[in-house]
């Protein structure tokens, strides 16, 4: 017998000498930020994976903290393992967070203001073609095995690729930010050589694996039971989280209506038309925005520190930037292991919108901020009490996605919305969240659209009119919603996470509330959940559930 302790400490070293994370975390970063994309690669980590679960499993666990431990490592590690052994993780293609998109967002997260900087940066301009063909081999091997996403997902993730390298020119853009020196040949060549790796992997994408697949974009009951699953953390019955979504829908759009006649509009049509519409909500992209992003950052940070939540003072500073890219969506990303890069949110604002209409984003910017995912990971990053992979590379995204869900609505609840107009837009993102449920887990399991619905008279879905049915319930411009459909059909369950864990971080909170009564304390709560760390829903209840309020994890 060992303690849990000790085995995560094993696993954490072992990742270490293969993982860039893991090696941040232990102080002894490795030369490429790539990572072993090659099928060799996976199938090392899923041996390792395999020895710790079976490792854990016999581990001892005394402590609230090590419980903790022991209950994310055992969620973590068999769901990881469940997604590899079916084919999930060695296929994955989608338009978003796929190991194609972390290559090209290694460039966004390396340091530029020295020398030192940029020779490394010129080293993986260099590195990107090996780490390319390592992936393609990954998928090429995937796919012999029969393990192959829709060509929906491969012809997207082809689309995105090609724009990189054509009207963003993100590698020759990112090359032209230096100033001049010993390494501009380097690095125009370097760029060169990324732009024409990332081109023969779209035609590895097109020519040879887009004509081995399939057209049906759902995964069926079995797939989507193993992936649901792992973003969740957690067992659910998908056919009463299917009624609990629409549920949603009509409730929140009751919600809605009530705000756009507090606004002075019939309706909510009309409401968001002249939201839109209105020269105060619109801010022009580039310079603007950030600095708009920016602002309402630390007004948000100023108003919840102290009074709401502790935030770490090294984690108190968010960068705020307009991706290159075009996706439509914000996103965050989290400090580095040793908290001297701080956490950034990145807006990609689809392509040709000159103004944008912020009224709209500001839930959206608190889910990614704080005090969502932002003050989360302050959180989990400093607290002492949690090991250093519970800190760092535990990522669950029921917990994750369903934090910064249920921070949409407690930033309402602190009264951190600029009235009605802002509080319309957190509810248009409670809308969004609702359909994503309800499309996810339609278009997947192929489960009709219910009589009744108050909302569409239609009964079956489709990819087509998910797109539309998300911006006539969410008010998505055509493009987002349609980037968020195909993110769907190549995340399978993902879309879950946000609306189910927000669920559950409410659910724990009021059982919590009617344990305490009057006693209860909404700061120390959620303060003690934090520090809890990471791990998935089940875990997480039964673990919040049975904690001793007399020992701090």
């Amino acid at each position: 017998m060992t303690t849990i302790v000790k085995v995560a400490d094993a696993y954490l070293a072992a990742l270490a000498t293969v993982d860039p994370d893991a090696a941040d975390v232990v102080g002894r970063p490795l030369p490429s930020r790539f990572g072993d994309l090659s099928p060799a690669g996976f199938a090392a980590r899923a041996d390792l994976d395999r020895r710790t679960l079976a490792a854990v499993r016999t581990a001892t666990a005394g402590t609230t903290a090590e419980r903790a431990l022991r209950a994310a490592l055992l969620d973590r590690l068999d769901s990881d393992l469940a997604l590899h052994d079916a084919g999930f993780t060695t296929r994955l293609l989608a338009p978003l967070a796929t190991p194609v998109h972390l290559t090209r967002q290694v460039f966004d997260q390396l340091p530029r203001q020295t020398e030192d900087d940029w020779a490394v940066v010129a080293r993986h301009l260099e590195d990107l073609g090996g780490a390319l063909d390592a992936y393609a081999a990954t998928l090429r091997a995937a796919a012999d095995r029969g393990h192959l996403v829709a060509r929906r997902q491969v012809l997207a993730v082809a689309d995105q690729a090609t724009a990189w390298i054509t009207t963003d020119d993100f590698y020759g853009r990112l090359v032209g930010g230096y100033s001049g020196g010993a390494l501009s040949d380097r690095l125009a060549a370097g760029a060169r050589e990324a732009a024409a790796a990332t081109g023969r992997f779209v035609d590895f994408l097109r020519d040879e694996l887009a004509p081995r697949a399939g057209t049906v974009d759902g995964v069926g009951r079995e797939m989507y039971a193993v992936t649901s699953r792992s973003f969740l953390g957690a067992e659910v019955d998908l056919d009463e989280l299917y009624a609990y979504g629409w549920a949603q829908l009509r409730e929140t759009a009751e919600e809605m209506r009530q705000v756009a006649l507090q606004l002075g509009h019939p309706d909510t049509a009309t409401a968001m038309a002249a939201l839109d519409a209105d020269p105060a909500w619109r801010v022009a992209t580039g310079a603007p925005l950030e600095e708009w992003l920016s602002r309402r950052v630390e007004q948000v940070t100023d108003a919840l520190d102290g009074t709401h939540f502790d935030i770490p003072a090294a984690t108190r500073q968010v960068t705020c930037r307009i991706s290159p890219a075009a996706s439509g969506v914000m996103y965050y990303t989290p400090p580095d292991a040793t908290l001297t890069r701080p956490g950034g949110i990145w807006w990609a604002v689809p392509g040709g919108q000159a103004e944008i209409p912020v009224w709209s984003h500001v839930g959206t910017l608190y889910h990614e901020g704080l005090p969502g995912h932002h003050l989360q990971h302050a959180i989990t990053m400093t607290t002492e009490q949690l090991h250093p992979w519970q800190r760092h590379l535990c990522h669950v995204h029921g917990y994750a996605e369903g934090w910064a869900h249920y921070a949409e609505r407690l930033a309402d609840e602190l009264d951190l919305y600029a009235g009605p107009a802002e509080r319309l837009g957190m509810l248009c993102g409670q809308m969004w969240r609702a359909a994503r449920i309800v499309i996810d887990i339609g278009l997947h399991l192929d489960v009709p659209i219910p009589d009744g619905n108050g909302i569409t008279d239609q009964t079956r879905w489709s990819p087509e009119f998910a797109v539309g049915f998300l911006s006539t319930v969410a008010g998505l411009d055509t493009a987002t919603a349609r980037f968020e459909v195909d993110r769907y059909l190549g995340w399978p369950g993902q879309a879950l996470a946000f609306k189910a864990g927000a669920r559950l971080w409410t659910e724990v909170r009021r059982d919590a509330e009617r344990r305490a009564g009057a006693a209860f304390d909404r700061k120390r709560f959620h303060a003690d959940a934090l520090r809890l760390g990471p791990m998935g829903l089940d875990p997480l209840r039964t673990v919040l559930t049975e904690l001793d309020h007399q020992e701090r994890p």
